[in-house]
């Protein structure tokens, strides 16, 4: 049983968007205002997912979650749970009364305006405020949070990067979005073209940004920023097969980052999955990329100094 009171966010958080931004700001000022440690309590796949049997497409991974929680909003604590079937039986009130106050020494809790949770999701924003007045718990309730008149969610964010709008995705995520993997052995093709990449995958469950090539950010091991151009797709040039690979060329940057992290910024995309006739086209189309991703970044020196 953990011995330290803590302030807790309830919510799954897939892309961590300006709304689940609110519930965090009001978590850590709750928490420093009390003088105990904040935190957020999340599961380990979304609850929709294990009660229908159906794969839900996530923004982001587990660990891309975490880190954006704590490097954005400086929440101190990620809890992630997992959520089997155990959890999925849990009533409401149990989980209030046994697993945060009793098991987690919640003090106070912060929870979205539509927060569902227990057995059934019977559990709602209300039942979950009375319940905390009866256990002398403090309680906020996040109101929905709009951008130019629309509710920001995570759905509409998927769509927008389904789309390719990264600038767009980044505007209500209000960050861009983040790839964070360590580096793999690729092919190596890259190399013998002039532009060795750092080369991922997407995570299980992760959906796809649109296939293309995008102005990116890599941030290195040391938090070094440097400018990239990052080709997501199947390489139908190289008969990839129908493998999705992520592969940034990192401008102006020569070294070893195998088996290292780095994350990936989707700044803008350039232009869609081309299949190009020869290597040398293909070569060709790498650098033009290259001086419209300087371009782009030239027009917003801004963007690649962001913490």
């Amino acid at each position: 049983m953990s011995q330290e009171e803590k302030v807790i966010a309830l919510g799954f958080l897939d892309g961590v968007h300006l709304g689940h931004g609110a519930l965090l700001r009001r978590t850590v000022e709750e928490a420093k205002r009390r003088g105990i440690a904040s935190a957020l309590f999340t599961f380990d796949r979304p609850p929709k997912e294990v009660v229908t049997g159906r794969p839900c497409p996530l923004i982001n991974s587990q660990e891309d979650r975490a880190g954006l929680v704590r490097r954005l909003y400086g929440v101190e604590q990620v809890i992630i749970a997992p959520f089997n079937a155990e959890m999925m039986a849990t009533t409401w009130e149990t989980f209030v009364t046994d697993i945060l106050y009793k098991h987690l020494r919640a003090a106070h809790l912060v929870a979205g305006h539509d927060h569902r949770f227990g057995y059934r999701n019977a559990g709602n924003p209300e039942l979950l405020r009375e319940k905390c007045r009866e256990l002398g718990m403090g309680c906020d309730i996040i109101p929905k949070v709009t951008l130019d008149g629309v509710t920001v969610s995570s759905t509409y964010i998927r769509q927008l990067l389904a789309a390719g709008d990264a600038e767009t995705a980044e505007r209500f995520l209000g960050h861009p979005h983040t790839l964070t993997q360590e580096v793999r052995h690729g092919r190596r093709v890259g190399r013998t073209i002039g532009a060795p990449t750092v080369n991922m995958t997407l995570p299980p469950h992760v959906m796809s940004p649109a296939h293309g090539v995008y102005a990116t950010v890599a941030v290195l091991p040391d938090d070094t920023r440097r400018i990239a151009v990052t080709n997501v797709g199947r390489r139908p040039t190289l008969d990839n097969g129908d493998d999705v690979t992520v592969e940034s060329w990192i401008l102006d940057f020569d070294g070893d980052l195998y088996g290292r992290p780095v994350r990936i910024e989707f700044r803008r995309r350039l232009r869609g999955e081309i299949r190009f006739p020869s290597l040398d086209a293909l070569r060709a189309q790498i650098a033009a990329d290259a001086d419209a991703a300087r371009a782009w970044f030239q027009e917003h020196p801004e963007v690649s100094k962001n913490p």
